[in-house]
Order: C-alpha cells, then structure tokens, then sequence
C-alpha cells in the first residue's frame, strides 16, 4: 500500500493546487454570455477570447463546437454525445474490469473480513467515480460546487430509490421471498439520515470550516467502527448458538447463474437453432471487440493485471514501464493550471525507473502464471493506475458536461442531478440487481447493503473530501458554499425515500414487495418531474436555473 499512499499524497497535492486557485475563478469572466452573440463567428472569437471559456479539461469543446463545427452544429452536438458515452463507459469499464477486481484481491491478501471489506474498499471501488467526479467539479470552476453537490445528491436518491424500488418489484415479480436483516438496514438508513440532517445544516449555514469539513469526513470513521463491532458481536453470537455437527449446517453451494447441463436437456432439432445463434453471437462479440479496442488497449498497456484469467506477461511487462511515464505525463498536463514544471531530466529519471522495473518483471515472472509474491505490492500498483485512469476520465467528464451545459443553456445543477448522477449510477442498477437475482439471499442482502453504504460512502468522502479540499486552500477563510435554494429540496425528496423505506420495510417483515418498491419509484418521479419543471420553467422562477 505504499504506491497506494504515495499516489494519493500526490493527488492530494495537485487537487488542493487546483483549489488553490478556485477564488481567482470565481472573479473570471464566465462563459454565459455566449448565447448573446448574434453570428457564428462572432461566438467563435468569443469563445478563443473569454477567459471564462477556457477548456476545464484536456480537450477545448467550446472552441470545436462554436468554430470547427459552426456551420453543422447538429454533428457537434452528436458528436459530444458520442464521446460521453464512451466517458461514461470508461468510467464503469474501468471500475469493473481494473478497479474492483483491485479492491477484492487487496482484500483477500490483507485477510480484511467481509463486512469489513465491504464498508470500505468495495465502496471505494463503486463509488470512486462518485468521488472523483465532486472532488474535480468542486476544485475545477465557480459552477463547480453546485455540479458536484447535485451529482453525489442525485447518485443517492436515485440508488436509494429507484435500484431498491427495481429490486423489489423484480423479487415480487418472480415471487421470491427475501428477507432484509433488519439490523443492519436500520443502521445503513439511521446513518445516512444522520449525514444528511447534517448536510443540511451546512447548506443552510452557507459556509464551512475545514475543522467542520474533518469532522463531516470522520463520521465515516465511526460509521466503520459500528460495522466491525456489530459483525464481531454477530460472529460471537454465532459461534455459541451454530453446532457444525447438525446435518442442517450443512449446506451446498451451486453456481450463480445455474449447473444444468443444457445440451443434453435440450431437444435435437433445436440444437442446430442453438449453433447458428452462438454463431452470431460470435460475430458480434468480435465486431465489439475490434471498436473495443482503441478503448481498452491504452489502459491495458498502463494498468498491470496479474490475475488467473487474464494474465499476459507481455502486458504486464509493458504496463510496468509505462505506468510512471504516465503518472510524469499526467503531472506535466496540470503546468498550466498549477505553475508546475516538468524537464527532460523527470522524464529521463521516471523512464529510467519504468525500465528498471519492466527489467526485473521479465526477469522473474513466469510465462505461465502470475506471481505469486509481493502481492499486496502488485495488487496496489493496479489499484494506482486504475485510480490513475479515474481521475482523468472524471476530469474529462465533468469539463464535457459543463461544456454541454454552456452550449444548450442548461443549469449545472440540472446536469447533476441528470446526466452525471444517472451515468455514475448505472452501474449500481446492474451490479445490484445481478447480485439480487442471482446470489440469493444473500445476494439480496449484499445489494440492498450496498444502496445504502455506497451513497453513505459517496457523501462522506465525496463532499467531504471536497469540502476539506476548498477549505484548507481557503483557510483561515470559511468556504461559501454554492448557493441553490434547490439543494434542500434535494435532500427532502432522499430523506423521504428513507423513511419510507424504514417504514415500510419493518412493517412488512423485512420482505422486499411491490408496496416498498412502487412507492420508491413514485417518489423518484415526483422528484424528477418537479426538477424538470423548475428547469423549463413551468415551476416557480427558473432564473437561477437557466
């Protein structure tokens, strides 16, 4: 975990860098006013001489939008779309594919137990784009704040109601009866109640202080502290009261998605029916494959993967040598908006360390398997580098959502609440209702566990991390929090959906149905609908929204 530390110091450094510089934004000039300007290139000089308009990320969309695309601005427009999705699907790719798998063999080789391992290093996992995303929007722009405020507040109600609303109308749909342990649920609820009461006193005070944004961080420190003493109480417990002898402790495990021998129970004539569809199946899987490609090939080559299923030595080889000369490239990009510097000499240093130690893993690693030592070492260097490519997919992200946002005139805390909550969200949907409906009752229990840790995770690391950010580069000077009399709002319609839940559930014996997930669902629609009005103004003055 040193790698892992060291990298986060770095992070660190580089994000309250940013920060640093966020009072400045704030008196820049805006890039509002671009709607105003009655020609094309007219919005084009606009855009090249505002400062307001400069590129937030990596890539200028303003410039290419109202300039290389002023005459066809429809094919710009799909354009953008286009490549958010394909953000949006790095973002998830790479917590699926590189970032999770991470967590869960770090995990396993520290020896973590699960409970304790699901309170802290799988949440990271789901919710490190939650994160990332609020802690880039809140040191990035003036409009920032109220981006990443609404984007962790809109990821929440939407998992705490629309996935647990989902999950129990697909389990009474197939009429399965889950049980929920009580205990744990009503501690979940309990806590994340807890923060956003206190959540809410910050919004309504205005401003914090960084000793206020430390304290809001450290609730999750206690929160983790409850999770281990409840889960070593349960163990106890379960050891005086479970006789391993009784023949029905004995239990056998089968796998997830079924052990039905297929072929054989499947008629003759429809075996050839069957042919021709895996057939097709193969050509599209391959057609995906070759668009996957330019995707996945460069965090391929950066990320080192030294797992069973998916180990190459050539890649691992490679990823070794490139991984600190990408760390030395992405620390060159932030010279212009941190006054850092980079000379030949780092990159000389930082390659001559990517060859030294491509060197040493040709040397003695097998062809054949992974490693087999130092693994905590191996599994954290992945954890860095999928760490590595969050952080930049987020960083492009919200600078191409606030770009949207400029071009069709849209709030920030729309886009919030919308697009980003709902793109950082969609993989939660997935996870949890796969693990629902094919783990079990266990299963039940993990997802049902998981929408509610991870928005707890995402609102005492994300906004807190973010708060302690602009309040120590603020420091001795409170910050001001983003003013959006909305934001109350918000909170409401996801304290309601909580107690709805805590309601409902006890009252029908902690068996998921129709009742808890319709109501969830009307209470998400409700929300949503009064949100869209406001924006287009059929409800109440939109003039902060547009």
């Amino acid at each position: 975990m040193v790698i892992s530390s060291a990298f986060k110091f770095n992070l660190f450094l580089i994000i309250t860098s940013c920060a640093t510089s966020y009072g400045d934004s704030a008196i820049t000039t805006t890039c509002t006013a671009i709607h105003q300007q009655n020609s094309p290139t007219a919005k084009c000089n606009y855009v090249k001489t505002n400062p307001g308009c400069d590129p937030k990320g990596y890539i200028n969309y303003l410039q290419i939008f109202y300039c290389n695309f002023s005459q066809f601005p429809q094919l710009g427009f799909v354009l953008f779309l286009l490549w958010l999705v394909v953000l949006f699907y790095i973002l998830s790719n790479t917590a699926s594919e590189y970032f999770c798998p991470a967590v869960e063999h770090l995990s396993k080789t520290l020896n973590l137990s699960p409970a304790i391992a699901g309170t802290t290093l799988l949440p990271l996992g789901n919710g490190s784009t939650d994160v990332f995303s609020s802690i880039i929007a809140f040191t990035g722009t003036t409009d920032g704040g109220d981006i990443g405020l609404n984007s962790i507040l809109g990821g929440a109600i939407f998992v705490s109601t629309v996935v647990v609303g989902v999950l129990s109308l697909l389990i009474t749909y197939h009429r399965k009866i889950v049980t929920v342990d009580k205990p744990n649920f009503i501690r979940d609820v309990v806590f994340l109640l807890f923060t956003l009461s206190n959540l809410l006193i910050i919004i309504t005070v205005g401003k914090i202080t960084i000793w206020a944004s430390l304290l809001f961080v450290s609730t999750y420190i206690i929160y983790i502290l409850l999770v281990c003493y409840m889960h070593f109480h349960t163990t106890k417990t379960q050891k005086k009261i479970i006789d391993p002898n009784d023949d029905d402790y004995q239990t056998t495990t089968a796998p997830l998605l079924g052990s039905y021998d297929e072929e054989n129970l499947t008629h003759p004539a429809e075996k050839l029916v069957i042919y021709e569809e895996q057939v097709q199946k193969r050509c599209i899987v391959t057609f995906f494959s070759v668009i996957n490609t330019p995707i996945s090939l460069p965090r391929r080559l950066t990320i080192p993967v030294i797992t069973k299923e998916r180990w190459s030595k050539p890649f691992l080889v490679i990823s070794v040598a490139l991984a600190p000369l990408m760390v030395a490239l992405i620390w060159n990009t932030q010279e212009g908006k941190l006054g850092l510097k980079s000379s030949l000499m780092t990159y000389f240093i930082v390659g001559s360390i990517g060859i030294a130690l491509a060197t040493c893993t040709f040397a003695f690693t097998s062809s054949t398997r992974p490693p087999q030592k130092c693994l905590v070492l191996w599994y954290a260097l992945g954890f860095l580098m999928s760490v590595t490519w969050t952080y930049l997919t987020a960083d492009e992200l919200v600078a191409l959502l606030e770009s949207l946002g400029n071009i069709i005139g849209m709030s920030p805390s729309i886009i919030g609440l919308t697009i980003l909550a709902w793109g950082n969200s969609i993989g939660d949907l997935t996870a949890n209702v796969a693990m629902a409906m094919y783990g079990g009752a266990d299963g039940t229990q993990i997802a049902m566990s998981g929408c509610y840790a991870g928005p707890l995770f995402n609102v005492l690391v994300g906004l807190g991390f973010s708060f302690t950010f602009v309040s120590w580069s603020n420091y001795p000077v409170s910050f001001v929090i983003p003013e959006d009399p909305n934001l109350c709002e918000t909170i409401g319609f996801l304290m309601i959906g909580l107690l709805w839940a805590l309601v409902i559930l006890p009252k029908r014996g902690m068996q998921l149905d129709h009742t808890l997930g319709g109501g969830l669902l009307v209470i998400y629609l409700c929300f949503l609908c009064i949100k869209l009005a406001r924006a287009v103004g059929l409800l109440g003055d939109s003039s902060s929204n547009l």
